[in-house]
């Protein structure tokens, strides 16, 4: 099922989208100019080709479909995603992954400010975000769960693909950065570890599905280590909003 965004509002490509999954399983958004809410809510079962470029959360409230965008994505990708597999072919916006639950998103190339800002993870519902060139500033903000791996490929990984407030109140799950983790790009509510055994099997997994994507090689890009990036507390601001008096 072929759907043409064009011109139209988005509120109008929205109305023939929930029209067109009651009868279709695969369709194909094409000549996307910026209408937002594309894809929203969509389930299990359910394949979305996205040609161009889609607005502003695109893929909120994902509940198990597999969304593909061929080209760039706008801001607040996979908000609050409930499950399913996000793939972009291009660069990915500002708050990627928002407050997402569970799922995964794949970015070919850079991501914007606060990616996976507030990542939460609960029993078997680890939600995993893999960037492939870098990020900018306030990556993994107030994250509590989940995986944020950034592979800074064309990036000066030596000094930090990443910008700066990296982990700003984190309580929770862990970041893999390739190549250095810069303590001035850092916030103090997060810590630096080495990958072990257990975090060097997850980091290839999601980078085997990467290269799978996207055509890059593993190979070279394993070669790089692995920092890991986790809460240095599970109360970061304890010690600002809680009186230590007796």
């Amino acid at each position: 099922m072929k759907i043409a965004a064009e011109h139209k509002p988005f509120a109008q490509v929205n109305e023939e989208f929930r029209e067109a999954i009651k009868h279709h399983k695969v369709i194909d958004i094409e000549d996307a100019r910026g209408q937002k809410y594309l894809a929203i809510g969509a389930k299990h079962g359910v394949t979305v080709n996205i040609y161009g470029t889609p607005g502003n959360d695109m893929a909120a409230f994902l509940s198990g479909a597999k969304v593909e965008v061929f080209g760039n994505a706008q801001d607040q990708v996979g908000n609050t995603m409930d499950g399913g597999e996000i793939i972009i072919h291009g660069r990915v916006g500002d708050a990627a992954g928002y407050a997402m639950r569970d799922g995964v998103i794949f970015a070919k190339n850079e991501c914007g400010y606060r990616c996976g800002i507030h990542m939460k993870e609960y029993r078997a519902k680890k939600p995993v975000i893999v960037i492939g060139g870098g990020a900018g500033s306030f990556l993994g903000e107030y994250m509590a769960g989940g995986t944020i791996v950034l592979l800074g490929i064309g990036c000066d990984i030596e000094n930090g693909a990443m910008g700066y407030c990296c982990g700003t109140g984190i309580h929770g799950g862990r970041m893999y950065i390739r190549g250095a983790a810069p303590p001035h790009k850092l916030s103090r509510e997060c810590c630096v570890c080495e990958c072990d055994a257990d975090d060097m099997q997850a980091i290839a997994k999601y980078v085997k599905r990467y290269c799978e994507y996207f055509g890059a090689d593993f190979d070279e890009i394993m070669k790089a280590p692995f920092k890991k990036i986790v809460a240095a507390s599970s109360r970061p601001y304890n010690n600002i909003y809680c009186s230590n008096k007796a």
